[in-house]
């Protein structure tokens, strides 16, 4: 009897960080546009960290046009602040964090997790009950691992387990690798907003290699099989 094929795998989406948000009225006023302007699935806000109730406020602020977009909002870290700023989950750095804060966001909002430096680490993820890993951020030092060991760990983790896998990308040919090896969401962040055409114009190109490298992987694997 033949095997059936698995189902072709979706185009990986979009995961957009803000820079650290002080004054929030200069997102607000871009954020609309540029959540139209591609196919964003969530929005990673780092907050400056400042006094609760001032923080609360911003998340407030910027709920609603992240929210009315169809995108989630994360908070990075921050998990007492979620429920109370309308957020729709956080992502943590580490199991530890991860473990601390899974019974105040479970099982109505989403916890994501990173700073999985072992494979070890990423399964006990897993196992707790994480909505996703994500690989290749830069530790506390600035440090990330290589592209190839991104790639490498995405396509592992995709091969193997249920929860998504996301991959940090610092640059358009990061976002496509990422893509091309079984990244589920791509992360992008700093590069998209320093981007000397704009950030909106960023974003579409890096859809734009996602997309290509979406392509280009799944016509290899039709080739293959």
């Amino acid at each position: 009897m033949a095997t059936k094929p698995a189902p072709p795998r979706p185009v990986p989406r979009l995961y957009l960080a803000t820079s650290e948000v002080d004054d929030p009225s200069s997102l607000i006023a871009s954020l609309p546009g540029l959540l139209a302007s591609a196919d964003v699935a969530a929005v990673l806000v780092r907050l400056k960290p400042v006094d609760q109730r001032t923080m609360i406020s911003r998340v407030k602020a910027l709920a609603p046009i992240i929210q009315d977009s169809g995108a989630a909002l994360l908070l990075d870290g921050h998990v007492e602040l979620v429920a109370r700023g309308g957020a729709d989950g956080a992502h943590l750095t580490g199991i530890a964090a991860l473990e601390e804060a899974l019974p105040s966001l479970k099982p109505d909002r989403i916890a994501g997790v990173g700073g999985l430096a072992t494979r070890h680490d990423s399964m006990a993820a897993g196992e707790l009950g994480a909505d996703y890993v994500l690989f290749g951020e830069p530790d506390a030092k600035g440090q990330r691992p290589s592209v190839e060991a991104i790639a490498e760990r995405l396509g592992w983790w995709a091969e193997l387990f249920e929860p998504p896998c996301v991959g940090f990308a610092a640059s358009r040919e990061e976002a496509y690798e990422f893509a091309a090896n079984g990244a589920d969401f791509v992360l992008v962040g700093d590069f998209i907003w320093a981007d000397p055409h704009g950030a909106a114009a960023a974003l579409k190109d890096v859809e734009q290699a996602i997309r290509q490298a979406h392509a280009a992987s799944g016509k290899a694997k039709a080739e293959q099989g």
